[in-house]
């Protein structure tokens, strides 16, 4: 599967790294998670497969169970305990930093990349940044992964309490959360040509073609769109009609246009 991820400048030196949606993306039947400990179980015994492959069903298990939690925390009353602990959560989410949300979106099934880009940049400096944020993750969300199980048997001990244990489910998301954005690092850097400047100019002389799994294409409606941009960035306007020509989320654009 080839994803097409845009890359361009939001404000200043501040860019934005996205991955578009696909409207018409769909489960396949072997991809869907049992819903019952026993399905669980069953398809893990009978299928030899490797640890590893094993250990991603069970996460995506428990991903399966948290997601049906949050919606039902979404549907609750007005008022109601589960709407104030929705409430919290969305206030909580806010928080996550654009760039783990983008890692997230590199998963296994994707087997090559589409990169598009205003023309104004250099498609050297465009490789060398996806491969600092993809390294950065690999460090960084791996430090946090261990941080987040330490502290999971720490958070259930409040399951005594009568309260929901908000802490725990909190920090079991992260775990998942860190986990899924340091697999979509190792799995990108895959994914780019590893390359240094000089066999750039080589291929850019010799007008070699690009990696079969990485594929740069500058797109000139998106540097249009980028020549409305002030000295403040670019203005939600501008983001909303990018966000629609390249089906990216708005609301992850605009958290690269406010990072502090």
């Amino acid at each position: 599967m080839r994803a097409r991820l845009v890359v361009f400048p939001v404000k200043g030196r501040k860019w934005c790294f996205s991955r578009s949606v696909d409207p018409f993306a769909s489960q396949t039947p072997s991809d869907v998670t049992p819903t019952t400990v026993r399905g669980l179980w069953k398809k893990i015994s009978s299928e030899s497969k490797p640890i590893n492959a094993n250990a991603e069903l069970l996460v995506d298990f428990i991903s399966d169970k948290m997601n049906k939690s949050w919606a039902g925390l979404e549907k609750a009353p007005e008022g109601s305990i589960k709407n104030r602990i929705h409430g919290l959560g969305l206030k909580l989410l806010a928080r996550v930093k654009p760039s783990e949300i983008f890692l997230k979106s590199i998963s296994k099934e994707v087997t090559s990349i589409q990169v598009s880009y205003p023309p104004s940049l250099d498609p050297r400096l465009v490789r060398r940044r996806l491969r600092h944020i993809a390294l950065s993750g690999t460090i960084l969300h791996k430090k946090y992964l261990i941080g987040s199980v330490t502290l999971l048997p720490l958070t259930s001990a409040f399951m005594v309490l009568p309260l929901p244990n908000i802490p725990f489910f909190w920090v079991l998301f992260r775990t998942y959360s860190h986990w899924r954005a340091l697999q979509g690092s190792e799995h990108l850097l895959k994914l780019l040509p590893n390359q240094t400047d000089n066999a750039d100019e080589t291929n850019k002389n010799n007008k070699k073609p690009q990696s079969p799994t990485c594929v740069l294409l500058p797109s000139e409606e998106l540097c249009r769109l980028l020549g409305k941009a002030s000295e403040e960035g670019l203005d939600e306007e501008t983001i909303v009609e990018i966000c629609k020509l390249f089906h990216l989320n708005k609301i992850d654009v605009l958290k690269y246009r406010n990072l502090v």
